[in-house]
């Protein structure tokens, strides 16, 4: 059995911090046999099972056993593909058509050998990592998708009823905080609204800025239903973005009980349809995102706790 982590170029990663790349060290110290493979050498066909030009590498963690010192790919082998082998799909977002085609032809690939892959290209196209979490009111921020103007007007309308003085805009299916502003509630904000849509071609998110996020938002890790850790993620100083992209400080926490049954209950629900890794971002008392496409902070959630929780991955899917 191997491990095959399909990633982008080394050259587009922060390895020091990449969340694929302390997957695939961490298991291959512990024994594993491991693999990359890049984009340039990925490919399906109707002729058997894909014979992939892979890679071996080497590398070394930090002091700390979370952040990366190095890591290299090594030598080229010809590998065809087991049905024992499991194959993790880790090409980072956006969710655009080059990524679309990819899952396309994991999913051939997939019932081609009968390997596993990880997440299941199938349930990632399913399930869209905000609209997962949007779904149901109970446990997410009132919320709007789309590009109708008349639509959007009404929730507007309803917001403002609700004393909501400022919302936040942000395309579907982006990341790290691309695309997300913050607006008041005005007479401009459907002029910026209709820019939003055309510039991101359709469907645009719109929510009630939430003042919480100045206390910072929650990224917890799951794995196969298990809860793996959590940490909250504190914007820079008179900002209102917590990505760690965009400069948050982050530190270990629990989830409030309420919100941590709220995202086992939605682990578990996903883990029955197929999806076994995801990273949550709760805000108060709301999932704003599931992340599904190619969950990560792996490092910085393992620093917190002191901890590699990529051991725990493995245990998890060996159990």
């Amino acid at each position: 059995m191997a491990h095959i982590f399909f990633i982008d170029p080394l050259e587009k990663l922060n390895i020091k911090k990449d969340s694929t790349l302390m997957m695939a060290l961490t298991f291959q110290e512990a024994g594993e046999k491991c693999y990359l493979l890049f984009e340039e050498d990925f490919y399906m066909t109707n002729r058997g099972n894909p014979h992939f030009d892979l890679y071996t590498f080497t590398g070394s963690f930090k002091e700390d056993g979370c952040y990366l010192d190095k890591l290299e790919k090594k030598e080229k082998t010809n590998y065809q593909i087991e049905n024992t082998d499991i194959l993790h799909m880790r090409i980072d977002p956006p969710y655009d058509t080059r990524y679309q085609r990819y899952l396309w032809m994991l999913d051939i690939i997939k019932e081609q050998s009968k390997c596993t892959v990880i997440n299941d290209p199938l349930k990632i196209m399913k399930h869209n990592e905000k609209l997962v979490a949007y779904k149901n009111e109970a446990y997410s921020h009132p919320s709007y998708v789309g590009s109708s103007k008349r639509a959007f007007e009404l929730f507007v309308e309803e917001m403002s009823k609700l004393g909501h003085e400022e919302l936040i805009l942000k395309p579907l299916d982006l990341y790290s905080g691309i695309g997300v502003e913050k607006i008041k509630i005005d007479n401009n904000l459907i002029h910026i609204f209709n820019k939003k849509v055309k510039e991101y071609h359709g469907a645009i998110v719109a929510q009630p800025f939430i003042k919480q996020i100045y206390q910072g938002e929650y990224r917890s890790v799951f794995f196969k239903g298990v809860h793996l850790g959590t940490i909250i993620k504190k914007p820079q100083q008179g900002e209102y973005l917590a990505n760690i992209a965009q400069g948050a400080k982050f530190e270990k926490t629990q989830l409030p009980s309420k919100m941590f049954n709220i995202c086992q209950q939605m682990a578990d629900e996903l883990l029955k349809d197929g999806v076994y890794f995801l990273a949550f971002d709760i805000l108060g008392e709301g999932v704003n995102e599931a992340n599904i496409t190619c969950p990560g902070l792996l490092v910085e959630v393992s620093y917190a706790h002191q901890k590699n929780l990529c051991l725990d991955i493995l245990k998890l899917i060996k159990s």
